[in-house]
């Protein structure tokens, strides 16, 4: 089943496309029920753990498609991206798999230690640039424009949303029946590509975004008519989230979400201790921003509901934090 109006030149097909051609390079990660969610939420909750993807977040799924598609020709040039550590560590993945050799990663100075510390495994150059994702990405553009190396962008681009929507179809298939998603949302390729899977199999279905409270970009766009890209935020525990909703995600799922809603950083914390205390899953507080709107009833919809754990990578001192702060 193809998706109608702004999906459709691009659908179910443009996904199972990109699963076949990452599909050596990534695992299929688990969809569990956590029963203790569930009880607390009187809801039927259940886990999409993309924090056990390899290098810890959903994000070489979209960098792997990319990476694939370049020619040779653009593969010598080499590689550029802008990241706030875990699109960074995915393009790094990405082009080890592939044997691309020439890998500049523009990355934002507010990344955690754990995601930098992770991209020392790597042969790549790390450039710690700015405390914002915008700033990394101009320094990236910059950057291209000086070598003509070829820009991965992090979210704003059809291979990178088709390859995050393999998540989507992963959950399709290992969960015939449910009512809801819900999606952490920072620029919007990962809930994009959920929405287009999810949709094209049951348009029933409700796609939910969360945003951070510090960074409503996704809100602001379906709410404006138009993608906010870039935004401004206000300092946060969500760093993956925060900043601009792409035009490209928005072109292709403005009408496949049901609603966004907005967590506080209190309730991102609540996230992080609740998916330990439920489930001894580990994630970064980006990753928990479902867990965090469904636990404080920002999500109304009431069955089964998908939560997705977008990433796990948090460092000590951020999860120190976290507990410390939280009753």
């Amino acid at each position: 089943m193809q998706m109608a109006s702004n999906a459709s030149l691009f659908g179910r097909n443009d996904l199972l496309a990109a699963r076949e051609r990452i599909a050596p390079y990534i695992c299929r990660t688990p969809l569990t029920r956590s029963f203790l969610l569930s009880k607390a939420t009187g809801r039927e909750i259940w886990l999409k753990q993309e924090n056990r993807q390899r290098t810890g977040s959903f994000k070489p799924r979209g960098a792997l498609n990319k990476v694939i598609s370049l020619t040779a020709a653009e593969r010598d040039r080499g590689v550029v991206t802008a990241s706030a550590g875990n699109h960074a560590l995915g393009v790094a993945y990405a082009c080890r798999a592939l044997s691309v050799s020439k890998v500049d990663l523009f990355v934002q100075t507010t990344a955690s230690t754990s995601k930098l510390n992770r991209l020392e495994e790597y042969a790549v150059n790390v450039h710690l640039v700015g405390a914002t994702f915008e700033d990394a990405q101009q320094a990236a553009l910059q950057r291209v424009r000086e070598t003509g190396a070829v820009y991965i962008p992090a979210y704003d681009d059809p291979a990178i949303i088709a390859g995050q929507g393999t998540c989507g179809l992963e959950i399709t298939e290992d969960l015939e029946d449910f009512d809801g998603v819900v999606v952490p949302v920072g620029g919007g390729g990962l809930i994009a590509g959920i929405a287009i899977a999810v949709k094209s199999v049951n348009p029933r279905v409700r796609v939910f975004g969360v945003n951070p409270s510090a960074s409503p970009s996704a809100l602001l766009s379906l709410e404006r008519g138009y993608a906010v890209d870039p935004y401004e935020p206000q300092p946060t525990l969500a760093d993956p989230l925060a900043g601009g909703f792409g035009a490209t995600p928005f072109r292709l799922a403005k009408d496949l979400i049901d609603e966004v809603v907005l967590v506080t950083e209190e309730e991102l914390k609540m996230g992080v201790t609740a998916l330990i205390d439920s489930d001894q899953v580990l994630s970064e507080p980006a990753g928990a921003a479902g867990v965090g709107a469904v636990r404080s009833g920002k999500i109304g919809l009431s069955g089964r509901l998908v939560l997705v754990i977008s990433g796990g990578n948090i460092d000590s001192a951020t999860l120190k934090t976290v507990l410390n702060s939280v009753p």
